[in-house]
């Protein structure tokens, strides 16, 4: 934890983000607000973890355990941009040859402690689950799909992986903790290895520090700018931003810390983005929720589109904004969501009769499910979509 100071002296903090944005002032003052180590100098902990907490770094830093013997967890969830892409790339490359591309922007993997299996509200909102689309139920899940997902970390099997990380260098320090005999049940050696995983996301602080000038504000320990307040006002007005509806920026009950997310699902009709691969195929469209891997949402064409709503805590870190990473700045994130319907000719292609082709992401059957009502603006709320 940072502690002279709060820490956001060396974080890309509110007053910064919004300095830079002016009238975007709001949604930056939360891009940052969010605490955590907004510093490279936060890679590490000092805090004693677990032996298994310790392992499951070992384990998230290691290159060898993937196919192209070049990546591994931290490779697409870099400490120093929030454990999210340390890169701008609309999706990261794996791959046995790391050469090919993923389907999505690799999402920040801290605060998830907060959030729950997926599942749907009384009101029947989608709400839990991790990944994009929610398709894994627990961290222990999520961390074990990267090791044999294609474009990642490319083990062709389970046996692959487990083969891979009985020759690291720690070994034997695996099987102090699980048994000599580990390598010998490929499935049971595979489940740990994800196991140390949680365990290490669950211990060290880094993954859930709330250490930003925001925190210390809630806590009655330092005050914000004008600016700073003009920006959180528009944040969490009804009227206005209306941000918190989707990115909840109030304590929680007990006095908890917010994660500015309420882990639930929007279609936001983000553009199109060609640097995907995959959309130089015209009739392909990531949808999303509905689509997701197993199928149980399949029937459920309301869904369609619909994306995890991310945590906004050290949104100023990161490279590329949306599950397409469509926009490469802060700034041109938050002014899409300003403009999206205001100034369709500014995020749309322009079609044959003069109009727009708005929300082009997704099937035209698709796109009067577009969130309108909660997280964009005002503005956007204000004409329908055609």
């Amino acid at each position: 934890m940072h502690t002279k100071g709060y820490g956001w002296q060396r974080q890309r903090g509110a007053g910064r983000v919004l300095r830079a944005l002016g009238a975007l002032a709001l949604c930056a003052a939360l891009a940052a607000c969010g605490g955590g180590s907004d510093s490279p100098s936060s890679q590490g902990s000092s805090t004693a973890l677990s032996a298994t907490a310790t392992l499951g770094k070992k384990i998230f830093n290691d290159v060898s355990l993937s196919a192209s013997g070049k990546q591994s967890c931290s490779s697409c969830h870099d400490p120093a941009s929030g454990h999210a892409q340390p890169n701008s790339l609309a999706a990261q490359l794996g791959g046995p040859d790391l050469n090919l591309q993923g389907n999505r922007i690799a999402p920040t993997i801290r605060y998830l402690a907060s959030n729950t299996g997926f599942f749907f509200a009384a009101d029947g909102t989608p709400t839990g689950g991790f990944f994009w689309d929610g398709r894994a139920q627990t961290l222990l899940q999520q961390a074990e799909q990267p090791f044999l997902n294609p474009v990642e970390m490319a083990n062709a099997t389970k046996a692959d992986a487990v083969a891979r990380l009985a020759k690291a260098s720690y070994a034997a320090e695996f099987q102090q903790l699980y048994g000599g005999d580990i390598f010998n049940n490929v499935d049971n050696a595979f489940e740990r290895m994800a196991l140390t995983l949680q365990q290490y996301q669950l211990e060290d602080p880094v993954f859930h520090e709330y250490s930003s000038k925001y925190d210390a504000f809630l806590q009655g320990k330092t005050a914000l700018t004008d600016q700073e307040m003009r920006g959180l006002a528009l944040y969490n007005s009804p009227t206005k931003g209306n941000c918190a509806a989707c990115h909840l920026s109030a304590r929680g009950s007990g006095g908890s810390m917010p994660v500015f997310t309420d882990f639930t699902y929007d279609n936001l009709g983000v553009p199109r983005n060609l640097e995907l691969r995959q959309n130089a195929d015209p009739d392909y469209y990531d949808l999303g929720l509905c689509a997701r891997e197993g199928g149980d949402l399949a029937a459920r064409s309301d869904l369609c589109g619909a994306f995890k709503v991310p945590s906004l805590r050290n949104v100023a870190l990161r490279h590329a904004f949306f599950h397409n990473g469509k926009f490469k700045t802060l700034k041109d994130a938050l002014t899409f969501y300003v403009q999206r319907d205001t100034n369709p000719e500014k995020w749309y292609p322009q079609n044959a009769d003069g109009s727009y082709d708005k929300y082009n992401d997704l099937p035209a059957r698709y796109r009067r499910t577009s969130t309108r009502k909660r997280c964009p603006t005002t503005a956007n709320r204000a004409s329908p979509p055609r």
